[in-house]
């Protein structure tokens, strides 16, 4: 599995667009942006034409911050 860093913005009707930046386990950059997308849309419910990606990035075992990530990455 790789890391990735995915940011961007959803629709949040208080406050406009609401920007978020999440780290994700995944195989492919496809497989994170649909897992982030699924994950935005549960939590905020939001359409997934209201959730916005502008960038994805594979980030580094070491620069990896969220504990879950991380474990699924390296499994420590």
């Amino acid at each position: 599995m790789k890391a990735y860093k995915i940011t961007g913005t959803f629709a949040d009707v208080r406050q406009g667009r609401q920007p978020f930046c999440i780290e994700a386990a995944a195989e492919s950059e496809d497989a994170v942006r649909e897992q982030v997308v699924s994950s935005l849309g549960s939590r905020h419910k939001v359409k997934r034409w209201q959730v916005e990606i502008t960038e994805v990035v594979e980030i580094a075992a070491e620069d990896i911050t969220d504990h879950t990530v991380r474990y699924k990455v390296t499994g420590e």
